[in-house]
């Protein structure tokens, strides 16, 4: 994220930074839970376990990771100079409160893995 934030970087690149850093902590709570997301469709499974873990309030944000999946592709795989600098600093502010949420959760479910 350190990356993400200082910039020197594409926003592309800053957007894809921060997307695999939600990724991960998204992976982070299926695994916690003793799940791993299938290969197919790995990274649409891994977000849509987010509110499933969390609970249905974090819908909206399953949704945003969503959108970031599939404008992340574009990236990726397809055309560059997609991603804006307020597209990249709304995920980077996102991604650093779902580490937030993901660090509680994880202290009030599995404080076993955070020692």
């Amino acid at each position: 994220m350190q990356d993400a934030r200082e910039g020197g970087i594409s926003y592309d690149w800053q957007f894809g930074i921060a997307y695999n850093a939600a990724l991960k902590l998204c992976a982070i709570l299926l695994y916690a839970e003793g799940y791993k997301a299938e290969r197919t469709l790995q990274h649409y499974r891994t977000i849509q376990a987010l509110a499933l873990i969390l609970g249905k309030a974090r819908n909206p944000d399953v949704q945003y990771l969503d959108a970031c999946r599939a404008k992340r592709n574009i990236v990726e795989y397809d055309q560059i100079g997609v991603v804006g600098k307020a597209d990249a600093d709304e995920l980077i502010a996102f991604t650093e409160e779902l580490r937030q949420i993901v660090l509680k959760w994880l202290k009030e479910h599995h404080p076993e893995l955070l020692e």
